[in-house]
């Protein structure tokens, strides 16, 4: 079947699109918003990485930028993709978010597509091993939550980090897959990538536990490399 790929280039997203390939599903294209700074259906930061990964995945992307109403920004897309690539179905990365998913469904359902959203009420933290395990790498590029301060901005979370998170989100309850925008990712690899994510950028401070990367300058390249000029 012929599908899209809702994409906004972190983790989620990226692991269901990683589900969708094993599953056989032809991935014709990635679909890519824009938000406003503060969106209840879309990620925001990093989310300009997303031309480079599409790039780095020898993938077609439609992208755009929502400026007042998300959810039509999101079915005229969805509605290009059926017309240009003949699209059946959407992939898309909810994991917990009854409103996301009510409203992916509610727009789909217009269109006359199947919604597959294979991470829905996953277990958080076998999840987030199994991202890992699977070869995704990802940074953490924000940070909105008591518990996570700046240094964890632009590092690889690897399964040493990953327990190190899991510590502060129990003791903090916090949600261990970031669903409640504790913090937002960036995949900078993985196996569907012929390249990798080269990255330089600077860590805007807003609070002790608020904090967000600015990406400066991307590429795409042999080897990953993330330069932050500052942590302090």
């Amino acid at each position: 079947m012929k599908v899209a790929a809702l994409y906004s280039g972190g983790k989620d997203s990226t692991y269901a699109l990683h589900w969708g390939y094993l599953q056989g599903l032809d991935i014709e294209c990635l679909i890519s918003i824009y938000p406003r700074e503060y969106s209840m259906l879309f990620h925001y930061p990093g989310i300009e990485a997303t031309v480079y990964q599409a790039k780095a995945m020898n993938i077609n992307i439609l992208y755009s930028k929502a400026v007042n109403n998300e959810e039509y920004t999101l079915y005229s897309l969805l509605k290009e993709a059926k017309e240009r690539y003949n699209i059946k179905g959407v992939i898309a990365g909810a994991l917990l978010s009854d409103y996301q998913r009510m409203r992916l469904a509610f727009i789909t359902e217009k269109l006359g597509l199947s919604l597959y959203t294979p991470l829905w009420r996953i277990d958080q933290r076998n999840y987030m091993k199994e991202i890992i395990k699977n070869g995704i790498k990802f940074i953490i590029t924000s940070v909105s939550s008591y518990g996570l301060s700046h240094k964890y901005i632009g590092r690889i979370v690897t399964l040493e980090l990953l327990n190190e998170i899991l510590v502060i989100a129990s003791k903090y309850r916090l949600s261990p897959a970031f669903e409640g925008g504790e913090a937002e990712t960036l995949v900078i690899d993985a196996p569907l990538f012929k390249q990798k994510l080269m990255i330089k950028g600077r860590i805007i401070k807003k609070g002790p536990y608020e904090a967000r990367l600015i990406i400066d300058k991307i590429d795409l390249g042999d080897q990953i490399r993330i330069i932050i000029e500052s942590r302090d």
